[in-house]
């Protein structure tokens, strides 16, 4: 038996710069990654099966192809594996919220039949599978604060703001990440900078799809305008296409504080740091 755990994803500044013509759109991305979200289990069996448990499992259907199944799937062929598993996904974190859930699920799927299998998880061939799965994939395959570029899958490795205390907020509501894409109003406003430290570098950005998630789900402004006026913030921000927002703070104090407060609305909160 192999756990892995499926961190949620946080894109501390996104900067979509084109639609590409392979209908993908260039972008420019820092990566970090929570200390909590989901977890997979897997283990060898007889014949194949798939169980989801947790908060946010009705949310998904067990029966249906998923990204977990996907990549188990795509393990085997890849590497000539004739074998079947049992694979639980424990589900904590919401679905189509911006904090690469399906995508970290997969990712984890990857890691867990690396390990039982003995393969090294910087094996090229699972960044390959990866990439076919969805462009967040390789990112959370790799699972380290990074620069993404290209659709998401260019990966150059950064430092900083380890240990930050992290606040997850998400207001209820699922945000197609196609829709919001579709709403992007198509201006380049320029890249992440490439100097200072990497707080420095995300403060600096932007996500460029909050506007469009904006005018889908306006409540996001409610959550962002709770984060922006809670003492002790470094950096407040929605995540991805949304509708997840997050707030970096300089103390575990502040961020309890505020998760306290914010909880009274009943919202999903997550208290966590990034790694």
């Amino acid at each position: 038996m192999t756990v892995e755990v499926a961190p949620a994803k946080i894109n501390l500044a996104l900067h979509v710069r084109h639609r590409r013509p392979d209908g993908y759109h260039e972008l420019e991305t820092l990566f970090a990654f929570a200390a909590d979200g989901d977890t997979v289990t897997v283990v060898p069996a007889e014949e194949d099966r798939f169980t989801i448990t947790g908060p946010f499992a009705d949310a998904l259907d067990a029966a249906s192809d998923n990204l977990v199944t996907q990549a188990a799937r795509a393990f085997r062929v890849t590497f000539g594996i004739d074998g079947h598993y049992a694979i639980t996904l424990d589900k904590h974190l919401p679905i189509a919220s911006g904090i690469g859930g399906g995508s970290a699920d997969a990712a984890a799927t990857l890691r867990a039949l690396a390990r039982l299998h003995g393969v090294a998880c910087e094996d090229p061939r699972l960044f390959v599978i990866a990439e076919t799965l969805g462009a967040d994939v390789p990112a959370c395959l790799l699972g380290r604060t990074t620069l993404g570029t290209g659709k998401g899958e260019a990966l150059l490795p950064l430092h900083g703001l380890a240990g930050t205390p992290l606040l997850l907020v998400n207001p209820g509501v699922a945000v197609g990440t196609g829709a919001v894409f579709a709403r992007w109003d198509g201006e380049d406003r320029g890249g992440i900078a490439a100097d200072g430290d990497l707080l420095a570098r995300a403060i600096a950005g932007r996500n460029d799809l909050q506007a469009p998630a904006l005018a889908i789900a306006p409540v996001i402004g409610d959550v962002l305008a709770l984060l922006d006026a809670a003492d002790g913030v470094l950096l407040t921000r929605m995540s991805g296409s949304g509708a997840t927002c997050f707030a970096l703070f300089e103390s575990v104090s502040a961020r309890d504080e505020t998760a306290a407060a914010i909880s009274t609305r009943g919202w999903w909160t997550l208290t966590t740091i990034l790694t």
